[in-house]
């Protein structure tokens, strides 16, 4: 071998140890990036607020694990659709991307049966097999059950609020406010609610550029109630025709106020016939004992003797 095919083999050799150190260096970067990255991840994660103790425990291990599995896939794009209606409807946006809903779901279809195995391993329980793996179906149903009694909680929260709120805005119109400055009045001093946090969604939404009727259907969306439907399609509708809204305001502010008080006579009376049947079960009962029995153990106590 002759010098110059030594030369070549030192400057190939060198090239090799070049790019080999370019790589060791490149995928250094990298680790650092992608540690520094499931950092922020998880510092991101414990920073999420959490209503329900089983997302606080285990969304660390379906944001890493399964939300990458099942984001994008066109499988889920319809659940997609509607998991995402109802966590914003239920108030939990800041809490579940729907991704993150159904990894959640996921989970819990696999946790429910480990938390039956675990019971019987330590005979705390002795569940049959089949009661194990049924908890599995448990786990897949169990979030919709919660966010769907979320949904029914703050629906009541916002038909409670409405009258003041409502009462509010057309003082404010009144008085000389345009919409938007009477919203603004409204988050401002009402008390802390749903609806006036729906508001002050609304609010932000129209000062970074969308229309007024945009945001309002979007919040209508939001909150999906017919009341609130109707209510935002009629001040759309006086909206678009120049009509004035503080007349529409006070007018839907005793309609609400009528329509709440339908709703508690309907309430009282379907909670007295409710008492029907307790009081025929527990209460007549008692009474009839209470009159009827000296005159029976009367009677007794005179046969016998």
């Amino acid at each position: 071998m002759n010098a110059i095919d030594r030369g070549q083999i030192v400057i190939h050799a060198a090239y090799a140890l070049v790019g080999f150190s370019a790589f060791i260096i490149a995928r250094m970067v990298m680790e650092e990036q992608e540690s520094r990255a499931a950092q922020e991840n998880l510092a991101d994660l414990r920073g999420r607020k959490s209503s329900n103790e089983l997302v606080r425990i285990l969304r660390p291990l379906y944001t890493q694990y399964i939300v990458p599995v099942i984001r994008g896939k066109p499988f889920w794009d319809t659940r997609r659709k509607e998991f995402k209606r109802r966590v914003i409807a239920a108030g939990l946006k800041d809490e579940f991307t729907p991704d993150e809903f159904i990894a959640f779901k996921i989970t819990l279809i696999l946790v429910f049966p480990l938390i039956g195995i675990a019971l019987k391993v330590m005979g705390l329980l002795d569940p049959e097999w089949y009661y194990i793996l049924g908890s599995g179906g448990l786990g897949w149903f169990y979030p919709n059950i919660w966010v769907n009694n979320r949904i029914a909680a703050r629906q009541k929260k916002v038909l409670r609020a409405m009258p003041f709120i409502v009462d509010l805005l057309a003082l404010s119109t009144e008085a000389g406010l345009d919409f938007v400055g009477a919203i603004g009045k409204v988050v401002e001093k009402a008390s802390p609610s749903p609806l006036v946090e729906e508001f002050g969604q609304l609010l932000k939404e129209i000062k970074v550029g969308s229309s007024r009727q945009e945001g309002l259907r979007e919040m209508a969306a939001r909150i999906s109630m017919p009341e609130v439907n109707s209510f935002v399609a009629i001040l759309i509708s006086a909206d678009q025709m120049g009509a004035s809204i503080g007349k529409i305001l006070r007018q839907q502010s005793e309609q609400i106020r009528s329509e709440r008080m339908v709703r508690a006579e309907k309430a009282g009376a379907a909670a007295a016939q409710k008492v029907l049947l307790p009081t025929a079960l527990f209460i007549l009962p008692a009474v009839i004992l209470m009159i009827f029995a000296p005159f029976i153990l009367g009677f007794l106590n005179g046969g016998g003797a």
